[in-house]
């Protein structure tokens, strides 16, 4: 997740608190929108519990346009 905040700082030009807290907003949002992937979405978001970027892969294969 320090990748993601890292890249909102960088592009976004909001300090690292703000970015933390539009991760957790669009987290709350992907899972209140799509409950089903609530699993995965934890596991993406929170560091050491699997490779986010394989999760998202996989993600991206199930959902489609969304990830485009």
């Amino acid at each position: 997740m320090q990748e993601l905040i890292d890249r909102l700082t960088e592009k976004a030009g909001i300090t690292a608190e703000q970015a933390q807290h539009a991760l957790e907003v669009v987290k709350d949002f992907v899972k209140e929108k799509f409950p089903m992937l609530e699993g995965a979405v934890e596991n993406i978001f929170n560091e050491g519990k699997a490779k986010g970027e394989d999760l998202l892969d996989g993600l991206k294969d199930k959902m489609g346009s969304f990830f485009s």
